[in-house]
């Protein structure tokens, strides 16, 4: 018993992610689930409605990826702003590393195993290049989404949003071309979500430390 107090001891609990950054977190992951799954379906409707024209498969799909789509902008949004402006800035922190060779060498040798991971902030330089391309990578497909949205739904806010749709569509050369755009990005994700989840196990083995748990809990522990 002594020598398992002594054990946990040794470790100090450091928070990492704040329970807005959290929520904000798994928001996103439920609404970009949701939309690759309900988006494969509406591009191509493989499942067959019943006799009863009140079920509405493809309606109720479509629904769902509607409501997934204006939580993802909303959480887009949210994430942008706590990345600017929060007190709390574990992330901001990251910048300077990615403007460092030595943190760049860094993080690329402990990929191969040669040495230790050491981050100003929360993210290293490679991480903090992907996560901003995935957030770009967000706002982009939202513009084109909510593009789309406005082509078929013109009252409400498909109406407000009307000309910066048609302004949208226009510089990106038509609707068809939105459209096929929206589908490029939305391989991006999936592609992503593949190595992330990787990573983030990878990392914690590697590194001996939280690194899935980190983003439930919003702790990491680490020898004094």
């Amino acid at each position: 018993m002594d020598k398992h107090i002594q054990e946990v001891r040794e470790f100090k609990r450091t928070l990492v992610f704040t329970g807005a950054l959290r929520a904000a977190h798994w928001l996103r992951a439920a609404a970009i689930t949701v939309l690759l799954i309900s988006g494969f379906y509406l591009a191509w409707p493989f499942l067959v409605a019943p006799e009863n024209s009140d079920v509405l498969v493809q309606g109720w799909i479509r629904f769902g990826h509607l409501i997934a789509g204006f939580l993802l902008c909303a959480v887009t949004a949210v994430r942008t702003y706590l990345f600017f402006f929060s007190k709390y800035d574990v992330e901001r922190r990251s910048v300077r590393d990615l403007f460092s060779l030595k943190s760049w060498i860094a993080q690329l040798k402990s990929y191969f195993w040669i040495g230790q991971l050491k981050k100003a902030g929360v993210y290293g330089p490679l991480q903090l290049l992907v996560y901003t391309g995935i957030a770009v990578a967000s706002i982009f497909i939202c513009i084109t989404g909510l593009t789309l949205y406005a082509q078929v739904y013109h009252l409400g806010m498909g109406g407000m949003l009307s000309d910066f749709a048609a302004w949208i569509t226009s510089v990106m050369g038509g609707l068809a071309s939105v459209r096929l755009w929206h589908h490029y990005v939305a391989w991006v994700f999936i592609v992503f979500l593949v190595l992330h989840i990787y990573m983030a196990v990878w990392t914690g083995i590697r590194f001996k430390h939280n690194s899935v748990e980190v983003i439930v809990s919003g702790y990491d522990y680490h020898r004094h």
